[in-house]
């Protein structure tokens, strides 16, 4: 992508012709412009392929265009025709393509063979997979414990792929399990379970034509799930509220052309979509719930506002202690934690009041702060509060990242196994399983610093550039005896290898491709959205090389060999034919209907158009909580959430990191940012006019990111960031990931949730004199 450094306000609606533009960009940067048209017109259909982007669901009526520009994006950069093989390193060692941006890394196109790290020469060279296969088995088996290896997933793998994952990894004995939940939405899961006995959200997409009100909170879906936009276009034209939270403006909040209506894109005209736009300070989305309740019980009183009575009797424990704590919160400690006025929560409250259905959406700026499960349980409190769940449009919504992140934990991917789930594989497949909880990513990240893990398998996902504390995260990788990745594409995590790493780059097939096996001529896999449902993915374009292999191929060939010398030794066998399930998709679904519940008759349900629905019993008001009733939270607001100890703090400021409008999860598909005006570029600050005023600095000028210096006293600095005045509140300020995470602490994260607090990062800014 051309570079052209330049910071110029965005006036255009989210999507219409700037999102086609943008579309067209990018498949023509793919170098196979026509394969991305013919990919996108399979994208997200029920005889297609689903989006390797985000896991926003799918409509049952549907049309040609299921997709979105960001998730055009994702395929283009799949389909791409560029090409990396071991010829590629014989151009480059290791230490010179440390250099590289991650842009320039994935740029370089899909991996075409399996390739392991030879120290010698700092190259990457060809290996058979034979040879690979054989080599990582013998690495884990050599282990004195299994406990020293560390199994990664990202939410691009499928549940085939990950119910074989995680029982590959039970029988070689450990739930070591770091996957990219940890670093999300690890704090829906936990609050809605507490609250509801259900982790998942409890709406399907068909309730968002009925709600009377949407409550969006920390979400910017123009540029992380960008289809949601179309659903809340649909609800803002037929009259339905949308009330966002959101500490910056984001123009996809604001209003939005639906690309797909030839009058908006012909007559240049567009949805507006929020009714209301509060800005919050960040971490203060707490405390504005907790408003909006407090404003609610005062409504109530003047008859203004009437609480579900019938539903909190039958259904519903412990909302006396919570009303009486809402009660006793004063107004000044909610106003100064959550940055709005009491007469903007009281506006938000009214429109609560009066809507009959209401859903409440979130995403990781709830989730990513210290204090995040008890964030989710009050936003699950002021929908019990009025009865919003078990009716049409109403209901919790956690809208999750990346495309099967959902289905992976449902499949078993979990540091912490339920007792169940170990029941149920320990009678399915005779051996014994371990119960005790393994490492999750900032736990893993700590044993490896220990010394304790010594092995490392990432089941897709760029490891390295997720997680925080980046120079110490590559410091502890480097001491990895064995670092196996399996991808698609190029990224830092294949070059962090240290002298003594035996690494192994395993180059696997995308959603588009053809999965076919001497049994099946085209495999489906499937997947779960954020809705629960379960639909098939099947490829149609021929892989990108012969020496491609699947996902649940790899899987199945390093268990195998790996068992193969590992169950002896401990007087157990599994009659497992890994070769057969592979060989049939159809064969690991129906190890999946057997052991987890809602997967029964898999196959049949699958073949439907659209699939099927996983049941959540929260919609039936069925709470299976240990009382078998909704549970209110009282929990009391944090003692100070981290913009107000820095008020104390002469020149800091509150960092969220987040992701530009180029850019999914790790994977940065350029350097633009359109919708808040940034073109060629990444490291870019934007903060308020009056903290620039404050702190002598100008729009424009060129700063240093310092953070809170680490134990050792070494201090975490992010060089080179160019200021950009913006429509964000005063003491706040936001930067991209991954060139922030340097400043976020490994032990900043919630303790509920290891989850790290990307969101509520303490930095100072100091001038970088660089000559534009």
């Amino acid at each position: 992508m051309t570079r052209h450094p330049r910071i110029a306000p965005y006036e255009g609606p989210a999507g219409g012709w700037g999102a086609l533009r943008s579309v067209g960009r990018h498949v023509k940067h793919s170098r196979g412009p026509w394969k991305s048209v013919r990919s996108l017109l399979r994208t997200n259909q029920a005889a297609g392929f689903d989006c390797p982007g985000c896991a926003w669901g799918d409509p049952e009526h549907g049309s040609s265009f299921e997709f979105c520009e960001n998730g055009a994006k994702a395929v283009a950069w799949e389909v791409t025709d560029k090409r990396l093989g071991a010829d590629f390193f014989t151009r480059h060692t290791v230490a010179e393509l440390l250099d590289w941006d991650d842009f320039m890394l994935e740029d370089q196109g899909r991996l075409t063979e399996p390739l392991r790290y030879d120290s010698e020469t700092d190259r990457y060279v060809t290996v058979s997979w034979q040879e690979a296969i054989d080599a990582i088995a013998a690495r884990l088996a050599a282990l004195e414990s299994p406990h020293q290896a560390l199994f990664y997933t990202s939410g691009r793998a499928s549940n085939e792929a990950a119910y074989l994952y995680q029982l590959f990894v039970r029988l070689f004995g450990t739930n070591n399990f770091p996957d990219c939940s940890n670093m999300c939405h690890e704090a829906s899961g936990i609050g809605m379970t507490a609250s509801l006995g259900v982790g998942k959200g409890t709406v399907l997409l068909e309730d968002f034509e009925h709600a009377d009100a949407i409550f969006v909170f920390g979400q910017n879906p123009g540029t992380n799930h960008p289809r949601m936009l179309g659903d809340l276009r649909r609800a803002s034209r037929r009259g339905a509220r949308i009330v966002s939270f959101n500490p910056l403006r984001e123009r996809g909040l604001e209003r939005f052309a639906d690309p797909q209506s030839p009058l908006e894109m012909i007559t240049l005209s567009s949805q507006a979509i929020s009714s209301r736009y509060y800005q919050p300070r960040m971490g203060g989305d707490m405390a504005a719930v907790r408003g909006m309740a407090k404003a609610l019980f005062a409504m109530e009183e003047q008859g203004g506002f009437h609480r579900s009575q019938a539903f909190i009797a039958a259904c519903t424990q412990g909302i006396e202690e919570w009303e009486s704590l809402v009660r006793s919160t004063d107004w000044a400690t909610i106003e100064s934690q959550s940055g709005l006025s009491r007469t903007q929560l009281e506006e938000a409250a009214g429109i609560y009041a009066v809507s009959r259905s209401v859903i409440c959406t979130w995403a990781m700026g709830i989730t990513q702060h210290l204090h995040a499960v008890d964030s989710v349980r009050e936003i699950i409190n002021l929908l019990l509060l009025g009865g919003h769940f078990g009716r049409p449009g109403a209901g919790a919504c956690p809208v999750r990242g990346h495309s099967n992140v959902q289905g992976d934990r449902t499949m078993g991917i979990d540091e912490k196994p339920s007792g169940w789930m170990i029941d149920a594989l320990e009678q399915r497949y005779g051996v014994s399983m371990p119960r005790q909880p393994g490492y999750n990513t900032v736990e893993s990240l700590a044993a490896l610093e220990r010394g304790e893990a010594l092995t490392f398998i990432g089941l897709g996902g760029n490891f390295t550039r997720a997680t925080p504390d980046s120079e110490r995260t590559e410091a502890a990788m480097r001491r990895l005896d064995l670092n196996v990745q399996i991808s698609t594409k190029l990224n830092r995590s294949h070059l962090v290898v240290g002298a003594r790493t035996d690494a192994f780059i395993l180059p696997c097939l995308g959603r588009s491709e053809i999965d076919a096996s001497d049994e099946v001529e085209r495999q489906a896999i499937s997947v779960e959205d954020s809705m629960s449902m379960v639909h098939a993915s099947v490829g149609f374009k021929q892989p990108a090389s012969p020496l491609l292999r699947s996902e649940p191929w790899i899987v199945a060939s390093i268990a195998e060999a790996t068992l193969a010398l590992v169950l002896p030794t401990r007087g157990e066998s599994a009659a497992i034919d890994w070769k057969a399930l592979v060989a049939d998709h159809d064969r690991i679904r129906d190890e999946i209907a057997a052991v987890i519940p809602g997967f029964d008759d898999f196959n049949a349900r699958l073949a439907k158009p659209r699939g099927f629905h996983l049941a959540n019993p929260v919609r039936e008001l069925d709470f299976p909580t240990e009382s078998g009733k909704a549970c209110f939270s009282a929990a009391r607001l944090p003692e100070a959430v981290l913009h107000q100890q820095l008020a104390q703090r002469e020149g800091w400021l509150t960092l969220q990191t987040m992701r530009s409008h180029d850019q999914y999860n790790t994977t940065v598909y350029g350097y633009n940012d359109r919708y808040r005006g940034v073109s060629g570029q990444r490291r870019v600050l934007f903060i308020n006019e009056r903290d620039l005023e404050r702190l002598g600095l100008a729009d424009g000028e060129w700063v240093d990111l310092v953070g809170e210096p680490r134990f050792d006293g070494s201090e975490r600095r992010a060089p080179g960031f160019r200021l950009v005045r913006y429509d964000i509140p005063s003491g706040c300020v936001g930067a991209y990931y991954p060139e922030t995470n340097v400043l976020i602490a490994l032990e900043s994260h919630g303790a509920d949730t290891g989850t790290p607090a990307s969101k509520a990062v303490a930095i100072r800014l100091e001038r970088n004199h660089r000559i534009i």
